[in-house]
């Protein structure tokens, strides 16, 4: 059934497939910059991916102004800050973000930071505060799970809060997102499996959530059939440049599901644990998700049981509770197959949390802006018992 009203809209450029790296230059002339920035990790930097990205300039009249390789996991409020300066100093006129989540928003951040001639991003937290056009932004991620290449939002970590903090607004969408194969070869296996469950994260959660349209649910059920016939492959071999390609582009459709739909308290949950007890953000999601959709099961059953097909389920003309019920549990299948693949955590436990922090991520929990998407309300008392029972 279709909604009384609802909103889409995604302004980014896609460059999809081999060699879509060697066209950066190309789309920075388009976009009028000469002189970019490259936003990245020693990770990526490490990796050698960089000099991919560096090789497209060989015959190009556009130039590198400086490389910033010292992005944290999470991406930082003094991060951002710091790398708003150097663009001035350096002279740079648009960013390259390469890499995964954190290199994506950090860049972001500085972005805000900058065209908004501040000092401090945390002036901008929010939705929708922030009102002077941003410098161009060509987005490569090196993961195939975030979606930040095509979405409005950028979460960047508050180091005195101890917490993950939302900016979102349409001015925040790349100019660009270059999908290059090549560019997430080199992901590890663990890293791999976290960032696709964060990639199904997301289109689940747009498709269950309170804001979710007819369009973003093409998006996300294209993502998670994506992510059902190549997560797996990709985890397993990372040189399968079919299972690459198809993982990069679902993290992509998931992306642009929520950045319109948004998402719900899996996200919170998430959120919470990942500023509170550093908690990967892709580990977090793939923890919670299934335990989330059990909670929401009472208020979204037919948006859950009709993803059970897409995710690989048997059921024909089934009642939607038992439908519903076998998505979740193909969820939690794949999960476990991912476990043994690649050690990607099943409990909280697992990744190294503490039980007596669970009360302390709780109460971060219920402060989280995507809670207002959640198709079921969620208490301090909630959120602790998902928690108690994904420990």
């Amino acid at each position: 059934m279709l909604p009384n009203y609802y909103q889409f809209y995604c302004p980014v450029k896609i460059l999809s497939g081999q060699l879509a790296v060697s066209n950066i230059p190309f789309e920075m002339n388009l976009l009028g910059c000469k002189r970019a920035m490259i936003i990245t990790d020693k990770g990526v930097a490490g990796a050698g991916l960089i000099e991919i990205v560096k090789s497209s300039f060989a015959d190009s009249d556009s130039e590198i102004g400086f490389i910033f390789d010292d992005v944290p996991r999470d991406s930082s409020s003094k991060v951002a800050n710091k790398i708003a300066r150097l663009f001035k100093k350096e002279k740079c006129d648009c960013f390259i973000a390469v890499g995964g989540g954190s290199a994506l928003d950090t860049a972001k951040g500085a972005n805000i930071v900058i065209s908004e001639r501040s000092n401090d991003i945390l002036k901008f937290q929010g939705a929708d505060k922030i009102t002077k056009d941003l410098k161009p932004l060509i987005a490569v991620p090196t993961t195939a799970g975030t979606g930040s290449e095509v979405t409005k939002v950028a979460v960047i970590y508050n180091e005195k809060t101890e917490t993950k903090m939302s900016f979102v607004s349409d001015k925040l969408y790349p100019d660009v997102a270059v999908i290059d194969p090549k560019m997430t070869m080199t992901m590890p296996p663990m890293i791999t499996a976290a960032t696709g469950m964060d990639a199904l994260t997301h289109a689940i959660e747009a498709y269950t959530c309170l804001q979710e349209n007819p369009i973003d649910d093409v998006y996300a059920k294209t993502a998670i059939d994506l992510i059902r016939r190549y997560l797996v492959k990709a985890t397993e071999n990372g040189n399968d440049e079919e299972a690459r390609m198809g993982m990069a582009n679902a993290a992509l459709f998931a992306g642009i599901a929520f950045s319109n739909s948004m998402v719900g308290m899996v996200h919170a949950l998430a959120h919470a644990l990942g500023g509170v007890c550093h908690v990967p953000h892709g580990v977090a999601n793939a923890i919670l998700l299934s335990w989330c959709l059990e909670y929401n099961l009472e208020k979204v059953p037919e948006q859950i049981a009709e993803l059970s097909g897409v995710l690989g389920g048997t059921f024909e003309n089934p009642e939607s509770g038992d439908q519903a019920e076998e998505a979740i549990s193909l969820v939690r299948s794949l999960l476990k197959r991912l476990n043994r693949i690649s050690g990607l955590p099943i409990r909280l436990k697992d990744a190294k949390v503490k039980k007596n922090m669970l009360n302390k991520v709780a109460k971060a929990a219920i402060n989280d802006g995507a809670l207002v998407y959640n198709p079921r309300e969620v208490t301090y008392e909630d959120a602790l018992e998902i928690y108690k029972k994904a420990f």
